[in-house]
């Protein structure tokens, strides 16, 4: 891929810069989506979501996949293994406005993986060709495959199912390259991102290991995929996107001073109420809060401290405060630094 003037599409949908967040249960729902697209993400994506849970119009799950205009484009990951509730869900989704639909075939969950659906799929090529086959045929938007380098490390089950995905229809293939029993440990194998790029002409899209912006750049050229899909990196720290698209394009990758940082939290916290309303909202964000904090010092105190929050008010305070003494030390250390230079 030309990195200096990168061209990815998922069927007629423009994705530039080509990133991607990638879709992680009970993480990227919608105020985390909003987030992210305003720091830089082309696409997000929603939590993957059951299609025997749509099927079943289970009102939690209904909720969990609608998405605003803020958040486009959004695809929706959906799993299952029984073709007719597949094509049910994906209809389903595509009527609630997704841009793509996504079909989970790397989810290593044991209580996933015991319904046939998720990796299990990867063994079973008649199975996941029929469940491919259903959303296709189902749905007008594109359709991309999320895949591991499935059951053993040669990677030979991700390169045939990309070639039937292929031929079947999909869009584009995303390759998680760990085997199912690797899970998230290990190191992910990116040159079998490489060999599905060689093997089929339908974009390929990278994720796995990708923990600084820099480790993107390092996955397109020595795999050649059109995208990146960053996980768990971008939880603490949204900016990745835009540090990707900077060193894209040539430029240093922008690192978010103090102001930046908080003023992503107390956004946050202001699209957590708008979403949840206040009381819930404050419920999740007493672990979430501290995704934000990563490399700040003084951080354990502050997460002690919003365990207890009940209300937006008492969030914003913890953060004005925790921004003053932080501020104050910055101020202290530099103030200390230019005496020591005088002195000197």
């Amino acid at each position: 891929m030309n990195t200096e003037n990168p061209l990815f599409a998922v069927g007629d949908i423009p994705i530039s810069p080509p990133t991607i967040m990638a879709p992680m249960a009970g993480i990227t729902d919608a105020p985390f989506r909003r987030m992210i697209r305003q720091n830089g993400c082309a696409l997000v994506c929603t939590e993957m979501l059951s299609a025997n849970a749509l099927y079943q119009n289970s009102g939690k799950t209904l909720n969990m996949m609608n998405h605003g205009q803020a958040e486009k484009p959004v695809s929706v990951q959906i799993f299952g293994a029984k073709p007719h509730m597949m094509a049910t869900a994906a209809s389903m989704v595509e009527q609630a406005g997704a841009d793509i639909v996504d079909i989970n075939f790397g989810c290593s969950v044991k209580k996933v993986m015991k319904t046939g659906a998720g990796a299990a799929l990867m063994k079973d090529l008649n199975a996941a060709g029929a469940v491919i086959a259903a959303v296709r045929r189902t749905v007008s938007v594109p359709v991309t495959i999320k895949i591991r380098t499935g059951w053993d490390d040669s990677g030979k089950d991700a390169l045939a199912l990309s070639q039937m995905a292929q031929d079947l229809g999909v869009d584009a293939v995303c390759v998680h390259p760990r085997t199912v029993q690797q899970r998230f440990s290990g190191i992910a194998d990116w040159s079998v991102i490489g060999r599905v790029k060689d093997r089929v002409s339908i974009p390929v899209i990278g994720n796995g290991d990708i923990r600084h912006a820099v480790d993107a750049l390092e996955m397109m050229r020595q795999t050649g995929c059109d995208a990146v899909m960053v996980g768990r990196a971008a939880m603490g720290n949204p900016w990745i996107f835009a540090q990707i698209r900077a060193l894209i394009e040539g430029r240093p990758a922008p690192e978010p001073d103090l102001e930046m940082r908080f003023c992503a939290m107390r956004n946050y916290a202001n699209l957590m109420c708008s979403v949840y309303g206040e009381v819930h909202a404050c419920r999740l964000m007493r672990s979430r809060l501290g995704w934000l904090l990563k490399g700040l010092p003084q951080a354990s105190a502050f997460r002690q401290a919003v365990t207890q929050i009940a209300g937006l008010d008492e969030v914003c305070a913890l953060l004005d405060g925790y921004q003053r003494l932080l501020s104050e030390d910055f101020r202290s250390t530099r103030a200390s630094t230019n005496s020591m230079i005088k002195s000197a």
